[in-house]
């Protein structure tokens, strides 16, 4: 990478940790993907329960083998021959997990979280019950403000999201969001996040570019 962009980056990433201190939630920056490993088995206690999100992020950078050959009560989702049901009941788990652990749609630089979902079974955890939250983000998804957010969010990530869930929505013919209301859209809750009332529950580890 060219030393000056390097550069911008990480001032962009430097303001967004100070705003997420101030924020009462906990920023980390990795450089490195091992990083992220070291970071997780710090903060995760062996033998909790651990719940995930939908997240190509997770899958990306390994966060879900790494969990299921951890030792771990790993709540996992994504098992071979997983039915309807018992994914619901997984749902419904996660809100008493020890640690969640998800991505987020975009961050800005003022330290908050924004995230676009369709049934809720992600950001719900992310707001209330689990003991932790851990956010793997790529440095990519670093915006301005909550506005550049959602225009990041329902132009770019959403549709592709769309188009990866093979859903028959406009977004995934035309690339873009037209606030349609297909009942098969995945935009149903706006959520933005801007601060704990318990410091540090929520924490966020930026690295390098990852998901969507």
């Amino acid at each position: 990478m060219d030393n000056n962009v390097e550069w911008y980056l990480k001032k962009r990433v430097d303001r967004t940790l100070e705003s997420l201190k101030n924020n009462n939630m906990k920023g980390y920056y990795i450089e490195k993907r091992e990083q992220l490993f070291e970071i997780l088995k710090n903060l995760i206690i062996e033998k909790s329960i651990i719940g995930i999100g939908d997240s190509i992020t997770l899958s990306e950078t390994g966060v879900i083998d790494f969990l299921r050959e951890g030792n771990y009560e790993f709540l996992d989702k994504y098992r071979d021959g997983i039915t309807s049901e018992e994914k619901k009941q997984i749902y419904i788990q996660n809100f008493s997990a020890d640690t969640f652990i998800c991505s987020t749609n975009a961050l800005t630089e003022n330290g908050e979280l924004y995230n676009i979902d369709g049934n809720g079974s992600r950001v719900a955890p992310m707001i209330y019950g689990p003991k932790q939250v851990i956010i793997v983000v790529g440095i990519n998804k670093i915006v301005k403000n909550i506005e550049e957010a959602e225009k990041r969010v329902r132009n770019y990530a959403a549709p592709i999201d769309a188009k990866r869930l093979d859903k028959d929505t406009p977004c995934t013919k035309l690339g873009y969001c037209v606030d349609c209301k297909s009942p098969n859209r995945i935009c149903n809750h706006f959520i933005s996040i801007r601060g704990q009332f318990v410091k540090d529950r929520i924490k966020v580890i930026i690295g390098e570019e990852l998901g969507y």
